[in-house]
């Protein structure tokens, strides 16, 4: 369990450092770096919702072919 927290923590302090030291040294403002952040996650979070919907109808696909006995 210390094991466990010694990484979490170490993973924490290094997220923090990284995100500061990413911060005072980009080249743009902070409000132009947060939008270029806000539209980094909105279109990852868009191909996420796509690759999820693909997957759930090819398993309803594979699902119905298996309840009917089709392959």
């Amino acid at each position: 369990m210390n094991k466990v927290f010694s990484f979490m923590a170490g993973a924490i302090c290094g997220a923090l450092v990284g995100g500061v030291t990413a911060l005072l040294l980009t080249p743009s403002s902070g409000n132009d770096l947060r939008e270029q952040a806000v539209a980094r996650w909105e279109a990852a979070r868009q191909q996420a919702e796509e690759a999820r919907a693909q997957t759930r109808q090819q398993l309803e696909t594979e699902f119905e072919q298996m309840k009917t006995g089709v392959q």
